[in-house]
């Protein structure tokens, strides 16, 4: 799910146009919006955080050093510094972290593991980080596990979903103990979400049978493993199931096929193949099924103006939206994001990031202390309500040692469809969980 968002280098500005509009140039659009597997489209490293504040590391200060890819560019790693800008200004308004002034230090990765290796010891060990927080890739992340290891300073993920990580964490516990993972889920309980949204929502979106399809990337093997272990379980037909290749860029032949099962929804998981997933759905003509389930693209809340309105009735799952109010603490965030830059809205990456640096400062508080080993332990027995929920780690003992607890019977993600306002805009509305949900799943008028 998140190692790539489909889509690079958008425009902030979130409202939509006018509808959907089947006669768009797909080919063109492609073009234009795939942006490549993981968006990287710039070269190059910010050295500090620059017109964002601070200017390095200090003894007087708190130093948050940020990881993320093309911040300059990519919607993805946008929201990971300017989340993380969110909370260092709120910290420096309210007597910075136990008395200390906040600065922040910025880390580009450039979308490159060896980069964002490179740019972790520059945070660590040039600027004095006293924290780490973001990253995307999980290829980055685990390119930087050892380092962090190395360098005993607390590391919260803010970006990749790799289990990979926290296994290490299981395995060797005192030397990977630092890595902590305040968002999103791992792909394994990526995998979980599918089947409970499928459980507890299939029926009443008339989704009677389904065609499951992934991305053959190594980001969707865990799901799909659970998909093969537990949705039968739900009671759904699976009238098909298909990885399909990594280069995929036409869907129709793939599309007859889940004509001819006669099923109800083409039930996707995708990043890098996202748009063109989406486009062959309704272009030329709609298919005639249902279309959700984990498409990173549709995250975005530029994608509606970025597709001119294909994606509308389109499903996926997020951590939060500008529409939901997942704590008391989400809107005042999404409020201060949209004022603080220009009225855009933050993807995903941003809650996670904005609650990392808030989770992390509260430790400190707790604690009294910048000793990684006492917060470890702080972290560890903390709940903390964030922006995106509740946020609370698998303890040593789990398969997936501080990893993001999910919890399925009151899920903190969130299931959303396009749709479309009174004034033609495009609104991420939140269907599921029935606690979180804004409006109720709209059946595309095709079917």
């Amino acid at each position: 799910m998140y190692e790539s968002n489909g889509i690079s280098s958008q425009p902030d500005d979130p409202s939509g146009s006018s509808g959907l509009r089947t006669g768009i140039g797909r080919r063109r659009l492609l073009k234009t919006t795939a942006g490549g597997a993981a968006g990287v489209t710039l070269a190059g490293c910010m050295d500090t955080v620059g017109s964002l504040g601070g200017s390095g590391g200090s003894e007087e200060a708190v130093t948050i050093g940020v990881l993320a890819p093309n911040p300059d560019s990519d919607f993805i790693g946008r929201s990971i510094v300017r989340g993380t800008q969110v909370a260092v200004d709120e910290l420096n308004e309210n007597d910075g972290i136990d008395g200390k002034d906040v600065e922040l230090v910025v880390g580009d990765t450039n979308g490159s593991p060896l980069e964002a290796r490179r740019q972790y010891q520059r945070l660590v060990l040039e600027e004095g980080a006293d924290v780490t927080v973001g990253v995307f890739a999980s290829e980055a992340l685990m390119n930087i596990m050892d380092d962090i290891a190395e360098q005993e300073t607390i590391h919260l993920t803010s970006g990749a979903a790799t289990t990979a990580a926290s296994r290490l964490v299981k395995e060797q516990y005192e030397e990977y103990k630092y890595h902590f993972r305040a968002g999103p889920n791992n792909d394994y309980d990526l995998g979980r979400m599918q089947v409970d949204f499928v459980d507890d929502m299939a029926a009443d979106m008339g989704w009677n049978s389904i065609a499951v399809l992934a991305e053959d990337y190594e980001w969707t093997e865990q799901p799909w493993n659970v998909y093969q272990n537990q949705l039968a379980d739900t009671g759904i037909d699976i009238a098909m199931e298909r990885r399909y290749p990594p280069a995929t860029d036409d869907f129709s032949a793939i599309y007859d096929e889940v004509e001819e099962q006669g099923a109800d929804a083409a039930f996707i998981t995708t990043a890098h193949t996202g748009t063109a997933a989406l486009l062959d759905w309704v272009t030329p003509e709609p298919r005639p099924f249902a279309f959700g389930g984990i498409h990173v693209p549709m995250q975005l809340p530029s994608y509606y103006e970025a597709t001119n309105g294909a994606c509308r009735y389109g499903v996926t799952q997020s951590s939060a939206t500008a529409q939901s109010t997942r704590t008391e603490k989400t809107q005042p965030f999404v409020q201060r994001y949209q004022d603080t830059f220009n009225g855009a809205n933050p993807v995903y990456t941003g809650y996670h990031s904005y609650d990392a640096v808030a989770m992390f400062a509260e430790a400190v508080r707790t604690t009294g202390t910048l000793d990684s080993e006492e917060l470890v332990g702080a972290l560890e027995g903390m709940s903390f309500t964030g922006s995106s929920g509740t946020v609370e780690f698998y303890d040593r003992d789990h398969d997936y040692p501080h990893d993001l607890v999910y919890n399925s019977d009151d899920p903190d993600v969130v299931y959303l469809q396009w749709q479309e306002d009174d004034d033609g805009d495009g609104v991420q509305e939140i269907i599921w969980p029935e606690s979180q949900a804004t409006a109720e799943y709209a059946k595309p008028p095709w079917l």
